[in-house]
């Protein structure tokens, strides 16, 4: 049953038509079980009813056109109580509901088991048999998996617009919404450019070819030159390989000729399609048709047909050397954007970033936050090759993307987008302003910084220091570990920038989801594994090089250095650490340098150092907070997996009582509390941090001049009334409406999310 399952997923998820692909599932189920009827309901439009989409066993022609009510007949049931349903004689039950025009009067037997996406309830799977019986536990779980597959396939076909089933169908998809999670706040309104990894058929786009007759010279270049490669493999091998062997490199070459391969290819181009999209298109083709044979030997052939498939489009994309030409508002839209994807691009042509994978804590999310580019993650139901140079606006602030708008929301949106640019001028006048609240409570404003290029940006922003330099950045672009001279120019560039302003330098922090090339660590767990200062106490010639370096760099100038250990979760950690870092600074002494001992701070981000805050504090010369992992650790939730994300909440009662709880322990010792995670670059996360506080909040450059703005139009005291409010709270869908209404009523409205346009409203 498990490869029958596997057959029909592969069969549906292949096929671009949605409403064949459903009549396929239900044909391939009927006969999978040996059932008499299969039939899918769909959950209609506003109303939420539900439509017959379709069916095998019962009339096929109220296909599209029956509805039930959502609440009506035991398809309603099965969708109301979000389970399955498993009848031996349906009539019986005191929710079933005749329909004369269907025609399932002489069937008993009846399984219903929803299809649900997040949450939503997307429809309903049916089978039914004449025969009085219930369906065994093993027929039950084999629909129940087959819904989860198909959700996914409904979700998305829902999301373009092809699900419609009845009345007029379009082609082309038109102010469309898709959902994700917002990861950089701002609105960006621009062109799509998709961006896909080498060689890699599944990023494809589609795309109208601008020049037919150029895409067939390009396909014929790289089709010859895949068939010259072949040849003369076949040359290499003839003497060390048997001749049965080298009968796979004649398939090979034979799949090349017009009547394989490169024919359809070539037809494909021909009906419109760029070089690179035909590919794709007619290799997928061949694909679905191997991968569903039963003889194991030619259901392996696909791998042949996916090999050369990859060989031409590595010739496609060499050939084509002309750069991808950035519109001068590009949304940056791919299946799995990385940091890399995203500095690849001309930042003034930058105006939104749109990942089909990751989540708003993600690495590229926290770029793309620095750099102030509207930006969306997880859009698990975004046909990111289907979009490639559509109009798109991207709600950073919502999680919200929308594909070909119309002039209402287009409209809409640019309103928010003036409105955004006008405050923006107001809060440029405040560089050089202090940190003060209404009543005279002074907040010190750091950057958490990682790239030269943070520099800059950073000191017009008025930043009073560093609260977080991520040094592993200059180890994370090598391909092996820096030099410790190598680490000290870098380090001496970014501490003569700030100079006199303290500089705050967590060391090596690798491992969980920040790996290195040439350092692989493979784990099942990797967040609970061999990351922070557990790798670097077990390599201390990497710990104490890299000291050295900060020693070194720091030498003659007027900058305080702080030393942060990320990771840390008890005193012998830290007092190892220490150790090491005393160590380092005897050495560079002995070297007959002059330097200053450095401060040594502990970086709060597990669970187990919250409860000991005040013990690492007591040995600490500082204590930092680093709200991004402390929230994971305390919540249980990777903020990179989208599935989970949405549980990812910065102001959950359990991480404001965490925080409270250090602030409480670093006061009791009389030791500077700071924090450097996503929470302090919010102004409700920043004003509730102040009122527990917390001296220091460092944040991403782009955030801290509204971050000043807001500290500077409260009282302290009212913010500390705030906080009371909020620590006797027990949910965050509690606290933040709450933060949010507070805001306001202090007057604080430009730092509570835009309110949805009224095109956004009816969406």
């Amino acid at each position: 049953m498990l490869n029958s399952l596997r057959k029909i997923v592969q069969e549906v998820t292949q096929e671009a038509d949605f409403p064949v692909a459903v009549q396929l599932l239900v044909a391939r189920v009927r006969k999978v079980l040996g059932t008499e009827v299969c039939s899918i309901y769909l959950v209609d439009g506003e109303d939420a009813g539900y439509l017959l989409a379709a069916t095998e066993g019962l009339n096929a022609a109220q296909i599209g056109r029956l509805v039930l009510a959502k609440d009506q007949g035991l398809v309603g049931l099965v969708g109301r109580r979000a389970e399955p349903l498993n009848l031996d004689t349906a009539p019986s039950h005191p929710n079933f509901f005749f329909v004369p025009e269907i025609g399932e009067e002489p069937f008993n037997a009846f399984l219903g088991v929803p299809i649900l996406h997040q949450g939503r309830v997307l429809g309903v799977l049916v089978v039914q048999q004449r025969e009085s019986r219930r369906f065994d536990e093993s027929e039950e779980a084999f629909l129940v998996t087959l819904s989860a597959q198909l959700a996914t396939v409904v979700a998305h076909a829902e999301a373009v617009g092809t699900a419609i089933l009845s009345g007029p169908k379009s082609d082309t998809i038109s102010d469309a919404r898709f959902r994700g999670f917002p990861g950089a706040p701002g609105i960006g309104i621009g062109t799509s450019v998709v961006i896909q990894p080498a060689a890699d058929l599944d990023a494809v786009p589609y795309r109208d070819a601008s020049d037919v007759s150029v895409e067939l010279m390009l396909l014929d270049r790289a089709i010859e030159a895949v068939r010259n490669d072949i040849q003369t493999l076949i040359h290499d091998l003839q003497t060390s390989l048997p001749e049965e062997e080298l009968v796979l490199f004649d398939a090979y070459l034979h799949m090349l000729d017009d009547s394989g391969l490169a024919g359809d290819m070539r037809e494909q181009v021909r009906m419109g399609q760029w070089a690179q999209g035909a590919l794709r298109r007619v290799i997928r083709q061949y694909l679905r048709q191997f991968e569903v044979m039963d003889d194991p030997y030619l259901r392996e052939r696909g791998t042949d047909v996916r090999d050369l498939g990859i060989r031409i489009l590595g010739y496609l994309q060499q050939i084509r050397e002309k750069k991808t030409q950035f519109p001068a508002r590009t949304i940056l839209v791919g299946e799995e954007v990385t940091p890399s994807m995203l500095t690849s691009i001309p930042p003034e042509n930058l105006c939104g970033v749109v990942s089909v994978k990751g989540s708003g804590h993600s690495h590229v999310a926290i770029l793309a936050r620095a750099m102030g580019i509207p930006a969306v993650m997880g859009a698990v139901d975004l046909p990111a090759y289907e979009l490639e140079g559509m109009d798109l606006i991207v709600d950073g602030h919502y999680g919200d993307v929308f594909a070909q708008p119309n002039s209402e929301r287009v409209h809409g949106y640019q309103e928010l987008v003036d409105q955004e640019r006008s405050f923006d001028q107001e809060l440029s006048g405040l560089s050089e302003q202090p940190c003060i609240t209404l009543d005279g409570w002074r907040v010190q404003l750091w950057v958490n910084i990682g790239l030269t290029g943070d520099i800059t940006r950073s000191l017009d922003h008025g930043a009073e220091g560093v609260g977080l330099f991520r040094t592993e950045v200059p180890f994370m672009t090598k391909d092996r570990f820096p030099t410790e001279v190598e680490q000290r120019v870098l380090y001496r560039e970014h501490i003569e920038a700030f100079n006199p302003r303290p500089v705050t330098m967590r060391t090596l922090d690798i491992g969980g989801d920040k790996s290195l090339s040439y350092f692989p660590i493979q784990e099942e767990n990797p967040f609970l594994g061999w990351r922070g200062i557990r790798i670097t106490l077990d390599h201390p010639e990497i710990f104490l090089v890299q000291v050295r370096a900060m020693l070194k760099a720091s030498a003659g100038l007027a900058s305080e250095l702080r030393i942060m250990l990320p990771m840390i979760s008890g005193l012998g950690e830290l007092r190892a650490a220490k150790q090491l870092i005393e160590q380092a600074f005897d050495e560079v002494v002995e070297e007959g340098m002059e330097i200053r001992r450095p401060q040594v701070g502990v970086l709060i981000e597990v669970p187990a150092a919250v409860y000991q805050a005040r013990l690492l504090a007591r040995e600490s010369d500082f204590v930092a907070v680093g709200s991004n992992d402390l929230t994971q650790y305390l919540l249980a939730v990777d903020r990179n997996n989208p599935r989970v994300a949405k549980l990812y909440q910065e102001i959950h009662p359990a991480v404001i009582s965490a925080l409270r709880e250090v602030a409480r322990a670093a006061h009791a010792e009389e030791k500077p509390l700071g924090i450097c995670g996503e929470l302090a670059g919010t102004p409700a996360g920043a004003i509730l941090l102040m009122a527990m506080g917390y001296h220091v909040l460092s944040m991403n450059a782009t955030h801290l001049l509204k971050v000043k703005w807001a500290i500077r139009h409260v009282r302290r005291s009212d913010a500390r009334r705030l906080l009371a409010k909020v620590l006797r709270m027990h949910t965050a869908e509690e606290v933040t409406p709450f933060v949010a209404q507070e805001l306001s009523r202090l007057g604080l409205d430009k730092m509570v999310l835009p309110r949805r346009t009224g095109a956004d409203q009816v969406a």
